[in-house]
């Protein structure tokens, strides 16, 4: 459930708190462990879809809001519903690009998912690692909510006409990715539809930017150029820094 008003914690996952594409530190677990008996509810908010979050937090917080697709899924008390969906005139113009540019991609549907990738794209290491959801083709998703390009003959150029059409762009240049979602949905318009506007926050990557720049108190993991000057504190890729800066949250006691 969510309380609006109680002090509240949100964690992006991959480059944050997981570096292995699979399982979270048990360090960095503890510290979380803390910082929930401190009494902040926590929210794991990510671009992985909601059915790829729970491999990685393996039964851990089991009363966590969870924030998937980059803000496109929710999952609050263990029912997820998609949030924002590609409209299909919406999609449609997506698809005229993604085949203007040959893009090979990875479409999540409120639960399962397509793929036309290359069979070897490391991105397929992060999906469905619980084996919870079907491969299935485009046309079988009830609904798009994430579109992610992992090649194209131009990613530069589909990024930038996924803008034009007014879409949620995060080009992941480090990773050669170009991550869509429909609208202005983010993780941090998410969290705000969920009533929460008071928070702590731990990213990244370009896509925690708002997430960050809103936070009362956000902490930037790592060093991506993207969120300098936006983040109350940065500390190194590191479970024992990470551990450390939660475990200094866990400690405040006062409203958040």
């Amino acid at each position: 459930m969510i309380t609006p008003g109680a002090r509240t914690t949100v964690f992006d996952i991959d480059g944050t708190l997981c570096f292995d594409g699979r399982t979270i530190d048990s360090r960095i677990l503890s510290a979380i462990e803390d910082c929930e008996s401190a009494g902040h509810q926590l929210v794991f908010a990510s671009a992985r879809p909601v059915r790829d979050l729970l491999p990685v937090l393996d039964g851990a917080f089991p009363g966590a809001t969870l924030i998937g697709g980059n803000g496109s899924l929710v999952s609050v008390g263990g029912q997820v519903r998609a949030r924002a969906a590609f409209g299909p005139g919406e999609l449609g113009k997506l698809m005229i690009e993604a085949d203007r540019f040959q893009a090979g991609y990875l479409a999540d549907g409120p639960w399962d998912y397509a793929y036309t990738g290359p069979a070897d794209h490391p991105i397929l290491s992060r999906v469905d690692q619980g084996r919870l959801a079907r491969r299935v083709a485009l046309a079988d998703l009830p609904a798009v909510v994430k579109f992610l390009v992992v090649e194209a003959t131009d990613m530069d150029a589909l990024a930038e006409a996924g803008r034009a059409l007014g879409m949620s762009v995060n080009h992941h240049l480090d990773e050669a990715i170009i991550d869509f979602a429909p609208g202005t949905t983010n993780k941090w318009e998410a969290l705000t539809s969920l009533g929460i506007e008071q928070y702590n926050a731990f990213g990244n990557d370009i896509n925690d930017l708002d997430l960050l720049r809103n936070a009362r108190h956000g902490v930037r993991v790592g060093t991506h150029p993207g969120l300098d000057d936006l983040a109350c504190a940065t500390v190194p890729a590191d479970p024992d820094a990470i551990a450390a800066e939660i475990a200094m949250l866990a400690s405040v006691t006062s409203a958040v």
